[in-house]
């Protein structure tokens, strides 16, 4: 069975992008899946003499390790000022020191989300465009706009919404 992990780009213990990330795997039919959280992953902000006068940081060690036991990814990337949060653009600046591929060439399914009618499609955007430099196959990528109203008691309750997620989902599933 193939294994994917789950995870949003945000710190937010009420991580809208991580409800939406674990939601998308629920619907994987031949593959397990595990949901990181970032918070278990805390590091000191990157910066070049930080790097020089410290050794490479633990947590930055493990969540790159854990990244060897996984054959695809989820991740649901939140969005501040247009762009990455700043914990997951500092995550991602502490493993491109340690390799730069760092999806190691697997295949990711990219999601976003926000309360708002655009559902973070900047990141996305962003995202679509500069993951693969960081060794991500990306198989889809979808946006939920407007996550309070859609995004009910767990799920989208929007068909035809959750169609288009569905088949995403069903894409990356089959390119593991």
């Amino acid at each position: 069975m193939k294994k994917v992990a789950v995870f949003a780009g945000s710190n937010s213990k009420q991580s809208i992008n991580k409800a939406l990330a674990t939601y998308a795997a629920q619907s994987l039919k031949n593959s397990s899946f595990t949901v990181l959280d970032l918070n278990d992953y805390e590091l000191p902000l990157y910066g070049v003499d930080y790097e020089t006068e410290n050794p490479y940081p633990e947590n930055a060690d493990k969540f790159n390790n854990q990244l060897d036991n996984f054959d695809g990814f989820i991740i649901s990337l939140a969005e501040h000022n247009g762009t990455y949060t700043a914990v997951f653009k500092n995550l991602l600046d502490w493993l491109s020191r340690k390799e730069r591929k760092i999806f190691r060439d697997k295949p990711t399914l990219l999601l976003s989300t926000s309360p708002g009618p655009k559902g973070a499609q900047s990141v996305l955007s962003f995202a679509t465009n500069s993951f693969p430099f960081f060794g991500a196959k990306i198989t889809d990528s979808f946006s939920l706009p407007s996550f309070n109203d859609i995004f009910k008691k767990g799920e989208i309750i929007e068909k035809n919404i959750n169609d288009i997620l569905s088949s995403a989902v069903e894409n990356f599933e089959n390119q593991l």
